[in-house]
């Protein structure tokens, strides 16, 4: 057949001319080293949401209303604690800060703001500029600014630059925020980047110097920090999870390999995978994010199988007597059939993740599979190729290679307990099998129930680190990471960071008489999860400015009064006017907050309650939004963060239902191609939907959700766990067809042929593959130490689909294979 002439011809290349083989990859594996240093990062949560309608939306109002309104764009918070920031030594520290910002051009202040500066305006309004706010501070007494304190605390924006134990009769608090507004480059995006490289970040990193030549508990807290802090953690990640992955690999792989030259092979071959793919990563000016760091260990996980099934395989036929050529001719002309049907598969699980509505689950779907070719053709041609001319060349030196006995033997300790799924099988296969099928449904129903989640904690690290980590070594030991800290000191502390926000886009003739009777109409009998007084939601809109400037300013307060014609406070009547007067005002800004100059959008923010979930404000805020007479759109970052969460959850049963449907008609092809029998491919695949149904109960017996990376575990674990029974299946079928001499496999089956082939499998590939999952496992479960818990919890995940995938190609598919036999035959 096709397929199986042209595998043959590639190993009759590998076999018949080795060395050549073995420079032409070297030389690959050279031009794929440039692209390494061509690596770039991306971190953060913006590369999950640019696709989502809602974040569309959010920017779209970021873009009407003005950089004010994006959340920490080209902004820097300082995070003052202490006894009482409100003392005098205290705010004198706070405006001392402001003061070197200020001065600094590289700095680019735009503005400030802080508590300090309003308790100094409040003592002199003329103080307009931070030397004169100082000079205020220095020149009253403690009594005064005391008395200033309680002057300012009716402001309700002087209470929320304070922690909510502010005492206004003792004009105390625990700590303050103050707010540098920037000037970025013009035409460069503040978050350009995300890999600590953006102007902003450039910006907060030289504020944090200048704020520490201040002295005192102040800290810089921005996004642009945040965006750093995440690229850290995926290069700490890194140097904590591949040496430590490597250290259990090699330990395993020497008690596999028991020889020091395959050793160093396998392992030269594993590197050659990481350069190639990691290489191609630069080349083709992919960033390297979070979800990325997991494909190593993947690539890990399935190089070492094929390794130690090459070797293995090859040390079968060697211990068998025959030489070193003729050996690695029958071992590879087999596994190449095997390799190929284990890529396939893989390729179609991984490449699955591709339908994914998300940027980056699509990346790493495509990166793994281009990642698992490499891998075929490394281990699939270069390995064997290798490991022929090293044993000849050994051989021409008379040097005997040592450690040659294949894993899984029968007389060893391995190969008496690797039979017990065909024991199994030889007693009560088709009982087994029923058993194990109402088994899986159950699993399976009980996993539907899976949780959802996608925020930003997901990818932050500890608040402190677990004491292991501390104890490792340098470099091995993290640094300091400050963000979940300063994230949940905020939280903790500022009644303003407790409560969320959604903001309604609505797009309307904002001239037209009921324009804001229907923004008041829609906040009567809010949901559930909006903050209310006397049944009305608490919202912020161009009605605020309004009345604002109506106190502000009698003939304007009297222009409304006259054009409320129901008298409830709201103008119904000459907007136009009142909106020319508005913005010909002193609030002409706060006004544009709100409402667009040419008077077809506006701003509605709505208050949340803190601590509300995050599905139900989304579901509340959709439905404000539909209660508007215009075309209103709900968003902020609450519910981008919904959008995309809902995303994940379609993501993995659209990746889950693609990757079983290619992999089931890959399976049926494949096998009727190569070995003349499409129901294998059937059989084939039953002991991964096994697993699968495992993998999902155990997500939820756990608590462990779907997120922006275990989304992609369920069509991963079709992919790797195909890997075990492709192996076993291909190795029965070959191990079947011997024992049948000139029988074609389309007739009658004997089934006095079908246990001693599968004991003949389970002795042979069954060493292979316990070596493979006890390496992966553990090189894949070491993800676990990873500093993020969404790294954590996928390295965990891995582990478990390959430790059932093992255990059910062990245990399930012999008896499987049996009822085939009997149905097929």
């Amino acid at each position: 057949m096709a397929g199986t002439d042209l595998l043959g011809r590639v190993n009759d290349v590998v076999v018949g001319r080795p060395t050549t083989v073995v420079a032409a990859f070297l030389v690959v594996t050279l031009l794929f080293v440039p692209g390494l240093a061509s690596v770039s990062t991306e971190a953060g949560t913006e590369q999950f949401t640019q696709d989502s309608p809602a974040q569309t939306a959010f920017e779209r109002v970021n873009e009407d209303f003005g950089p004010t309104f994006e959340p920490d764009s080209g902004s820097t918070q300082l995070i003052q604690r202490g006894r009482n920031v409100l003392s005098k030594p205290e705010l004198l520290r706070m405006l001392r800060a402001l003061s070197r910002l200020d001065e600094r051009e590289d700095i680019r202040v735009a503005s400030t703001s802080s508590a300090a500066s309003t308790v100094a305006r409040t003592l002199d309004p003329s103080a307009t500029t931070l030397d004169a706010q100082r000079r205020a501070i220095e020149g009253a007494s403690p009594g005064e600014i005391d008395r200033a304190v309680d002057e300012a605390a009716d402001s309700p924006g002087f209470r929320s630059q304070l922690s909510e134990d502010f005492n206004r009769e003792s004009a105390t608090a625990s700590a303050t925020i103050a707010v540098v507004q920037h000037r970025i480059p013009g035409g460069v995006d503040a978050a350009a980047g995300m890999g600590g490289t953006s102007p902003l970040t450039a910006i907060q990193l030289r504020t944090e110097r200048v704020v520490d030549t201040v002295g005192g508990d102040i800290v810089v807290f921005g996004s642009g920090l945040v965006s750093q802090e995440f690229s850290t953690i995926i290069f700490d990640s890194l140097f904590i999870v591949v040496p430590a992955a490597v250290a259990l690999i090699v330990l395993f792989l020497v008690y596999a390999y028991r020889n020091p030259v395959d050793l160093v092979l396998g392992l030269f071959s594993l590197v050659m995978t990481l350069v190639w793919t990691l290489g191609f990563l630069g080349l083709a000016g992919i960033p390297f994010t979070q979800l990325l760091i997991a494909v190593p260990p993947l690539l890990l996980a399935v190089g070492i199988d094929f390794g130690l099934h090459a070797i293995n395989r090859y040390r079968e036929e060697r211990a068998g007597g025959y030489d070193i050529r003729e050996s690695m001719a029958v071992a590879n002309r087999q596994l190449l059939v095997a390799f190929f049907i284990v890529t396939g598969t893989t390729v179609i699980g991984f490449s699955a993740n591709a339908v994914s509505d998300l940027g980056p689950i699509r990346d790493f779907g495509i990166i793994a599979a281009v990642g698992i070719v490499f891998t075929f053709l490394i281990f699939g041609i270069f390995l064997p190729a290798a490991k022929v001319a090293i044993d000849e060349l050994f051989d021409s030196l008379g040097i005997p290679m040592p450690f040659q006995r294949p894993l899984g033997r029968e007389e060893t300790l391995l190969g008496r307990v690797l039979p017990v799924g065909v024991e199994i099988a030889r007693r009560a296969p088709t009982v087994f099998v029923a058993l194990v099928l109402l088994g899986s449904i159950g699993a399976g129903y009980y996993g539907t129930g899976v949780d959802t989640a996608f925020s930003q904690d997901d990818f932050l690290p500890p608040e402190d680190n677990p004491a292991y980590l501390e104890e490792l070594p340098e470099p091995f030991r993290p640094g300091e990471y400050t963000v979940t800290e300063r994230t949940n000191f905020l939280e903790e502390n500022f009644e303003s960071a407790q409560d969320d926000t959604v903001v309604v886009y609505v797009q309307a003739p904002l001239r037209q008489d009921d324009a804001l009777e229907s923004i008041q109409r829609v906040s009567r009998n809010p949901p559930e999860t909006f903050v209310a007084s006397n049944r009305r939601a608490e919202f912020q809109s161009i009605i605020g400015v309004i009345r604002a400037y109506a106190n502000q300013s009698r003939s304007f307060a009297r222009l409304v009064e006259r054009s409320d014609v129901d008298a409830d406070g709201v103008p119904d009547d000459n907007l136009e006017a009142i909106y020319d007067r508005l913005l010909a005002s002193p609030l002409r800004d706060q006004a544009l907050s709100f409402i667009t100059e040419d008077l077809r959008s506006a701003r509605v923010v709505y208050t949340t309650e803190g601590g509300a979930d995050q599905g139900e404000i989304t579901v509340d805020a959709r439905t404000v939004a539909d209660r508007y007479r215009f075309e209103a759109t709900a968003t902020g970052s609450v519910v981008v963060f919904q959008d995309v969460a809902d995303t994940i959850l379609a993501s993995a049963v659209q990746s889950l239902l693609v990757a079983l449907a290619a992999t089931a008609v890959f399976l049926v092809v494949i096998y009727r191609v190569l070995v003349g029998r499409a129901s294998l491919g059937i059989a084939n695949l039953v002991p991964i939907l096994v697993t699968i149904t495992l993998l999902a109960g155990t997500m939820r017996l756990f608590g462990l959700p779907f997120n922006a990376l275990t989304a992609t575990i369920l069509s991963i674990s079709l992919g790797l766990g195909i890997d075990y029974s492709a192996h076993f299946v291909h190795r029965f079928a070959d191990e079947y067809d011997e024992r049948i001499p000139g029988e074609d496999l389309d007739g009658e089956m004997p089934m006095d042929a079908v246990v001693p082939a599968l004991t003949a499998t389970v002795t042979g590939t069954g060493g292979a593959l316990t070596g493979s999952m006890l390496t992966t496992v553990s090189g894949i479960g070491v993800l676990v130490l990873a500093i993020t818990p969404i790294l954590g919890q996928f390295g965990i995940l891995t582990a478990l689909s390959i430790l059932y995938s093992y255990l059910t190609s062990m245990v399930v598919t012999p008896s499987v294979l049996v009822v085939w036999a009997r149905l097929a035959g």
